[in-house]
């Protein structure tokens, strides 16, 4: 009887390690196959979200040049990508991050070469459905297409700047806002614009 029992175990043993070793294969197999067109689809999303905040460009912003990740606060950091046409500069997509109601922001900033914005595009966000989330829409993002933040203040109007805020959800709005001026202070490193005005602070920034 003892032999019987030792004899069981033994198989479930064997067993349980030839479906653990045909499971890892099979997972490994499963990923391999599924990481190229994962990536392919990742690196499709991030060209339409270029697309949609820059002029036309005959370029591959995610090759050459290559992104230039900037930081602008300890926790945060941008991602500039460079569009081209013909050899020449037409614009640069920024992603920044800001903190809103619900969690995250995640904008897209397009600039034209003299640093006003061409178009916002928001990647990611958590907020208020009917409230903050909002700032998809294009009646809120139109009021930055042409912004110049040297001449105008990416702030709400309650905190003194430009910018109309979405009805209950200042908050939100903010966040929004506060990505836009770490997205215009990145463009600012990226193509040493001494004289770029912080709208946030109000100060004139001078980048080294």
């Amino acid at each position: 009887m003892a032999q019987k029992i030792e004899s069981s175990l033994k198989n479930m043993v064997i067993s349980l390690l030839v479906i653990t070793l045909v499971a890892g294969l099979s997972l490994g197999f499963v990923q391999q196959v599924t990481k190229e067109p994962i990536a392919n689809s990742k690196q499709q999303k991030q060209i339409e979200a270029i697309s949609a905040v820059v002029p036309e460009f005959n370029n591959n912003p995610l090759e050459r040049p290559l992104p230039q990740p900037v930081f602008i606060d300890e926790v945060k950091e941008c991602t500039v990508y460079t569009a081209i046409k013909d050899s020449v500069v037409v614009g640069y997509a920024i992603l920044a991050t800001s903190s809103g109601f619900g969690g995250d922001v995640e904008l897209m900033v397009g600039f034209t070469p003299d640093g006003k914005i061409y178009n916002t595009s928001v990647v990611s966000h958590q907020e208020t459905p009917g409230l903050g989330d909002k700032m998809t829409t294009e009646k809120f993002r139109s009021q930055f297409i042409g912004f110049d933040n040297k001449t105008q203040k990416a702030r709400v109007k309650k905190d003194g700047g430009d910018v109309d805020a979405l009805t209950a959800a200042t908050i939100s709005s903010r966040a929004f806002c506060s990505a836009i001026n770490k997205a215009y202070r990145a463009f600012c490193v990226v193509t040493k614009d001494e004289s770029g005005h912080d709208a946030e602070s109000g100060a004139t920034k001078h980048n080294n």
